[in-house]
């Protein structure tokens, strides 16, 4: 199932619009990722790249931009929002529609050499402790000695206190940027249901993504890091912080 290339520019675009309510200094943030992944990874004639949850290939787009002889992989669960960055962002590689830490889930990705670099952005707080251990160990399994995972998510402390006012400052940052008066989350998918060429995608949406569990799983950068030190990863913090919108990295 595909979409036209400019009914998919459209949509991305309202993607793009409407995620800016979610994750503070959301492009900052994306930069600091790109950052990231070119002092890594460079120097490599063709670099290998898995976004993870990549959506409709906002974080994927940023990073071939940055590093155009990569070779990038994006892979998400949604059909409709892979289709639309299919149309849209036809220097992407491959899409790969998979469920990310489903037993298998890296075979889909159909790997014919280690990876470089895997990034994520506002995918990993959602998978359960104990399931976000096994999706670690895979990828710790599947980059090469030297390759680098990096994580932009939001993040929040451990400590009440210090996790009311992280949430605070984004709130404050999000209001003098004016961004909280963007179509939200439910009302892009509405809008979406509406859109006759979308329908068969959104059926086969409604039988593949699973439904949400909430706010995810609560980690911190912290716990997040623990996580991956006893996957396998030899180092692992924050290299980015505002408010609660991180940037976590993790060293192979």
């Amino acid at each position: 199932m595909s979409v036209d290339a400019a009914l998919a520019e459209t949509w991305v675009e309202r993607w793009e619009r409407q995620q800016e309510r979610y994750a503070v200094e959301r492009e900052e943030r994306f930069t600091v990722v790109a950052d990231v992944v070119e002092q890594v990874v460079g120097d490599r004639a063709r670099p290998l790249v898995a976004d993870l949850g990549s959506g409709p290939g906002s974080l994927s787009a940023r990073i071939a931009a940055r590093l155009p002889d990569a070779e990038i992989i994006a892979v998400d669960i949604d059909p409709l929002l892979l289709a639309l960055g299919r149309a849209g962002h036809p220097g992407i590689s491959r899409w790969v529609e998979t469920l990310i830490g489903r037993p298998g889930w890296l075979d889909a990705l159909g790997l014919d050499r280690p990876l470089d670099a895997v990034v994520s952005s506002t995918a990993l707080h959602y998978p359960p402790a104990r399931t976000l251990l096994g999706i670690y160990r895979d990828l710790a399994g599947a980059l090469r000695p030297g390759a680098v995972l990096v994580n932009a998510d939001h993040l929040i402390p451990e400590e009440p206190p210090l996790a009311e006012l992280a949430l605070a400052i984004g709130r404050r940052r999000s209001q003098r940027r004016g961004v909280g008066t963007a179509e939200d989350w439910s009302q892009w998918w509405a809008a979406a249901g509406r859109i006759p060429e979308f329908a068969d995608l959104l059926a086969a949406r409604a039988r593949q993504v699973p439904p949400s569990d909430g706010d995810g799983n609560g980690l911190s950068a912290a716990q997040h890091a623990e996580l991956l030190l006893e996957a396998g990863f030899r180092q692992a913090g924050s290299v980015w912080q505002y408010g609660t919108s991180s940037v976590l990295v993790a060293l192979r």
